[in-house]
């Protein structure tokens, strides 16, 4: 979502870089290449002007001019005016749960924002948490709306109220709360209609709905691809209902993001969800910080620690972890690498997560490398047999060629993939050779930051997941190690966590 705004003061601090003293012309310079920055992305002018004062009295302060590197003095401003922006730098607001259940929250907005998707994906959080959560649909207006969130609480594992024909909104209210309470649920999840939209009917209906609910927590959800319109909707529905917090679809998308960096300042709520995917575990809690470093290039680490866990599987990454210590690398686990870098968000995904990136997004689209090109990768293994992925060496003319035919790719690509593979394969039996020293010394640079691998491969192994803390912490000395992050060998993998295949 903030590619181009990235880009954008990406190119800006470089040009920035090679000077060694900044004037106040300077200064006025850069802000004003930041100010149009900005509102290229879509962020509302009064929010800009107010970023654009604060900045520009800070970078021309004594300290920035007489620093020895006044460029990082800037873009720590720039940094630091962005957090103010996004909603500041304490702790991210969570959800309010009430210490006396059930927690009702109350989702609103307009048809199309993905309300009713959000409930799930919501749900599956809470879920996860060990809360007892209920979903009850109140869209009696869109077709097929209440079965859409039955079938997304059987995804998440919650409960759903089940649909009784002909019953307002309000009285669906009322049963849910009743339920709500006699059954123990921990948390209750009410989704509204929608509207194409605002009307004074749907604004009544959400109003009276919230008066009989009192919920804890009134969430809107807001398509972040509508730009400034967002910002006028949320301004619409704060006036008439107690908004407790928004949150933000299709962060995943190519809007500009100026409604993100708007919606906080011009309405006074937190931002605290933002929806980064279609699947159902898609939502992300809203960190003013980390959202901050990715717009200026800085990655996410602590996001990529987090995709790790979830991600990782203990069982295959040991066999997988056995069979490159003897130096077996074939293409049935070459898939299995490509499987798993898809599952924790893809190339563009992971590349948005790790810092400076950005400066080399050029040289990865001029490589080739591109989710499509791993999506093709998996489809050329997969059109070979079993004889064929274990030894590749059989791979004669003709049987490339029907391999080829099967993945709908010319024959040329099958041989990039298999040199590509083979190049891997060299590479995994060298670290083998002399009792896998260069194993070893791979497991000595990711020791270095004394990053506990281990334990986090003990949490993801048996489906806890690791505390805000511990992740934070092992984020923390990712980014400390010398050198950077470790390149592992493979695609998407290497050494699970923990495992010594060499330990007797």
């Amino acid at each position: 979502m903030f590619d181009a705004l990235t880009d954008r003061l990406t190119g800006v601090f470089d040009r920035l870089s090679g000077r060694g003293v900044l004037s106040e012309k300077d200064v006025a310079e850069v802000m004003r290449e930041i100010r149009v920055a900005l509102l290229e992305a879509d962020v509302a002018l009064p929010v800009v002007r107010d970023f654009i004062a604060k900045a520009t009295e800070a970078a021309t302060g004594e300290a920035v001019i007489r620093a020895v590197k006044p460029a990082d003095q800037v873009v720590k401003i720039t940094y630091d005016g962005l957090v103010e922006m996004l909603g500041g730098d304490g702790e991210p607001e969570g959800l309010n749960l009430s210490l006396n259940p059930p927690t009702v929250i109350l989702m609103a907005g307009l048809q199309g924002s993905g309300k009713t998707t959000t409930a799930g994906k919501l749900a599956l959080k809470l879920v996860k948490d060990r809360k007892k959560v209920l979903l009850a649909s109140l869209d009696t207006r869109r077709p097929a709306a209440m079965e859409q969130l039955g079938m997304l609480a059987e995804q998440a594992g919650a409960n759903f109220l089940p649909i009784v024909a002909g019953q307002s909104a309000p009285d669906i209210a009322r049963r849910a709360m009743q339920a709500a309470k006699l059954q123990g649920f921990d948390i209750l999840i009410l989704d509204t209609a929608g509207r194409t939209t605002i009307d004074e009917a749907m604004m009544s209906e959400a109003a009276e709905i919230a008066k009989i609910s009192t919920p804890s927590e009134t969430l809107l959800v807001a398509d972040a691809l509508t730009g400034q319109d967002a910002v006028r909707t949320a301004k619409a529905f704060l006036e008439r209902l107690p908004l407790t917090g928004l949150v933000l679809t299709r962060a995943d998308g190519d809007g500009r993001g100026g409604a993100a960096l708007s919606m906080r300042q011009v309405t006074g709520l937190p931002i605290k969800f933002l929806g980064v995917s279609e699947k159902i575990d898609g939502l992300d809690a809203f960190d003013a910080q980390r959202v901050a470093g990715r717009i200026l290039g800085r990655g996410d680490v602590v996001a990529l620690v987090e995709r790790a866990a979830q991600e990782l599987d203990m069982a295959k990454a040991e066999a997988t972890a056995r069979k490159l210590a003897k130096g077996q690398f074939d293409l049935e686990m070459m898939a299995d690498q490509l499987g798993q870098m898809k599952r924790m968000g893809g190339m563009d995904g992971l590349m948005g997560l790790l810092p400076g990136v950005q400066k080399m997004k050029r040289q990865i689209a001029d490589s080739g490398l591109s989710d499509k090109t791993f999506d093709r990768q998996v489809a050329i293994i997969s059109s070979m047999t079993k004889a064929e992925r274990k030894k590749p060496d059989i791979l004669q003319a003709s049987r490339k060629r029907r391999i080829a035919a099967g993945a709908g790719v010319d024959v040329a690509e099958v041989n990039r993939l298999l040199k590509q593979h083979r190049q891997m394969a060299d590479a995994f039996k060298a670290m083998s050779k002399n009792g896998g020293k260069g194993f070893g010394q791979m497991a000595k640079m990711l020791g270095a930051g004394g990053l506990d691998m281990g334990k986090l491969g003990q949490m993801a192994g048996g489906g806890q997941q690791p505390t805000p803390e511990q992740i934070e912490e092992m984020a923390a000395k990712l980014k400390s190690m010398p050198g950077g992050l470790p390149k592992l060998p493979g695609l998407g993998g290497g050494l699970p966590p923990g495992f010594n295949p060499f330990k007797k």
